[in-house]
């Protein structure tokens, strides 16, 4: 009879499974780093020294910079929520440096545009969504909670704050700040603060300006230009005519007066009773 023993029994260990899914056709950077239970579909590209951490998805179509940062839950390069799609091949591109908080949501194109496109060095705080054939430009922070329709246009080192909502179509100029849980229905020019509801004009972002490196005279010649354009009453056939008139050439002048003559669903209200410092 045998009697018991209080010897281990030895266990050969069995191989580990892998616990994401790379699909063999993804082309896959240089020291780039993927967490478990991430799914990554054929028709990807990421760069090199990038971090994808758990329970992502990236589907076909995604095109991801170097050293890009996402984060748990985010799902990249999905299929457009435009009815009109119709499976056609386009892409959603990330630029390098960018980094992509929880549950960040971005589609890819349509044939309108072709393609959704984030720049480099954004910072898309958790729970944003970017919806089909988007624009976002370099040095962008969308805090959480932002929602981008279709279409949406938004220029280099422009500021969104949480929860605020973008109508389809929308352009947002670069240096712009505009206020957490805003409705944001016109288009919003260059350089500006945008709050209230409906959306007005609020002032200057004269401080992030100083902070990128603009000096007092062009932040004045901003100020002067906006004062013609929201506090003086005048409409902006008449307001850009007088700009033209009382200020000097610059490339801030060129810039602001491009952007509203291109806007296409009209600048949001002029604020004649906040400074504009």
């Amino acid at each position: 009879m045998n009697r018991p023993t209080n010897e281990a029994t030895a266990i050969e260990p069995k191989p580990m499974q892998a616990l994401n899914w790379i699909h063999p056709e993804a082309k896959i950077g240089k020291d780039v780093k993927i967490d478990p239970f991430t799914v990554i579909h054929e028709d990807v590209e990421i760069g090199e020294g990038t971090w994808i951490g758990s329970n992502v998805t990236i589907f076909p179509g995604a095109r991801i910079g170097k050293h890009v940062r996402i984060f748990p839950g985010a799902v990249i390069s999905a299929v457009p929520q435009d009815l009109k799609f119709a499976g056609e091949k386009t892409t959603a591109e990330i630029g390098d440096h960018t980094t992509i908080r929880e549950y960040v949501t971005i589609n890819r194109g349509t044939t309108a545009a072709g393609k959704t496109v984030v720049g480099a060095h954004n910072l898309l705080m958790a729970y944003v969504h970017i919806a089909h054939d988007c624009f976002v430009g370099d040095h962008c922070i969308l805090a959480n909670g932002v929602t981008l329709a279709g279409h949406i246009e938004i220029h280099d080192y422009a500021i969104i704050g949480g929860l605020s909502a973008i109508h389809q179509f929308v352009q947002i100029g670069s240096h712009v700040m505009i206020s957490g849980g805003s409705l944001v229905r016109k288009d919003v020019p260059p350089f500006v603060k945008a709050a209230h509801e409906p959306l007005a004009y609020v002032g200057v972002n004269a401080l992030g300006l100083r902070r990128r490196g603009f000096s007092n005279d062009q932040i004045a010649q901003i100020q002067e230009i906006y004062r013609k354009v929201f506090v003086s009453g005048l409409n902006i056939t008449h307001a850009i005519e007088a700009v033209e008139q009382d200020i000097p050439a610059s490339a801030e002048r060129k810039l602001i007066l491009d952007f509203i003559r291109k806007s296409s669903r009209g600048l949001m209200k002029g604020y004649a009773a906040q400074s504009d410092e």
